[in-house]
């Protein structure tokens, strides 16, 4: 293996400077040395590649996975330096820009420390995970159940895996849920991947223990940190429409819009929208809270409008209209006058040629079938 790597150490920062050849062979060494630096919540992580001679496609694929998961964990990396074939390999690629190798390395080279990495001492994992979980979880398998060092074991393989799952636990990071809360989800399914896994399958650890956790990380969004029980299909939609934004605002440089999203990943722009109204949904809105734009003690429950008193006569008036058209056409005049026109029974009197006593006999019974009639329908 032709790498040597070399390290400085400032605060919250890494410079990794490389020689040699970053290639399928030794690019898995620095990815390796990257990630105990993200387990250390490094700011940042800057790979000098000057001294390069050449890159391979596998070399850059890892580059550029390093990138993408620095800026899941609020990592900033940057691979500086490059130039000739390196540089030449970084451009075909397309990764030249999103490594940010034409910026100037802001590290002054008499503040470089330059310690030497023993590479042949680092055992490199399986993906994420440390290297030989697996063959201790095989010797585990093989001790009796009651032999007090199954237990250590155990203990160990999964203090070592703990910085693995909480990588897994800060993709989720960021919303309405406490880191600690999702860092300990991450350690409950990491036991649970201990206690489960058969390593007599022949598969790796990882394999078996990413879907452990990132399931029992879903399955605490789902049960416990909404308050609002979404359908599975648009928290399906939900998902896809994140990942398609994480894409895009990597690629695009900028956020994406709503036909964006809908042009990645193959859905209308309704179930977009629609997909992006879920996300803010898990929990309810107190009413208690604050509005924009209103008073100081303005809230959202001074927004909603009370019921309109006359809301529950509008059946009662349809009704009474279909009852005072089954009326004698004198009748329906007369109630007419009396309840529109605000006449008197002496004036109505006057007006269709009755006593005032015959008005009122007629009101009466006009009124007395009315309500009967109502009062049968309910």
């Amino acid at each position: 293996m032709d790498l040597t790597i070399t390290m400085s150490r400032r605060p919250e920062a890494t410079l990794l400077e490389c020689s040699g050849v970053l290639d399928y062979a030794s690019a898995p060494y620095l990815r390796q040395i990257v990630f105990e630096h993200f387990d250390a919540r490094s700011g940042r992580v800057a790979v000098d590649v000057a001294r390069v001679r050449l890159i391979d496609a596998a070399a850059i694929k890892i580059l550029l996975y390093l990138h993408r998961r620095g800026e899941q964990l609020e990592a900033d990396v940057q691979v500086s330096g490059a130039s000739g074939v390196a540089l030449s390999a970084l451009e075909i690629a397309g990764a030249a820009k999103p490594l940010r190798a034409y910026e100037e390395l802001d590290w002054p080279v008499h503040l470089r420390q330059r310690r030497p990495l023993d590479l042949d001492a680092i055992e490199l994992g399986h993906g994420q995970w440390p290297a030989g979980v697996t063959e201790r979880l095989l010797r585990m398998a093989e001790l009796d159940p009651d032999d007090p060092n199954r237990s250590r074991v155990r203990d160990q393989v999964i203090e070592q895996c703990l910085p693995a799952a909480h990588r897994l636990a800060r993709r989720y990071d960021g919303g309405s849920e406490p880191a600690a809360d999702l860092a300990q989800v991450a350690a409950l399914g990491l036991i649970k991947a201990v206690d489960g896994f058969d390593p007599q399958h022949g598969t790796e650890f990882g394999t078996y223990a990413t879907p452990t956790i990132t399931g029992e990380l879903k399955r605490h969004f789902r049960d416990r940190a909404s308050g609002i029980r979404i359908p599975r299909r648009l928290q399906e939609l939900r998902m896809a429409v994140n990942h398609a934004r994480d894409e895009l605002s990597q690629r695009l440089g900028r956020s994406p819009t709503i036909p964006d999203l809908a042009a990645y990943t193959g859905l209308d722009e309704v179930q977009v929208v629609e997909a992006v109204g879920a996300a803010q949904a898990y929990r309810p809105l107190s009413l208690d809270v604050p509005t924009p734009g209103m008073d100081e003690d303005g809230t959202m429950l001074d927004t909603i409008g009370d019921e309109a008193p006359e809301f529950g006569l509008v059946e009662y008036r349809e009704a009474l209209r279909r009852l005072i058209a089954r009326l004698p056409r004198r009748e329906q005049r007369i109630l007419s006058m009396r309840f529109y026109g605000n006449l008197s029974q002496l004036e109505i009197a006057k007006q269709v040629g009755l006593s005032q006593m015959h008005v009122s006999r007629l009101l009466a019974h006009s009124l007395d079938f009315l309500r009967r009639r109502l009062q049968a329908d309910d």
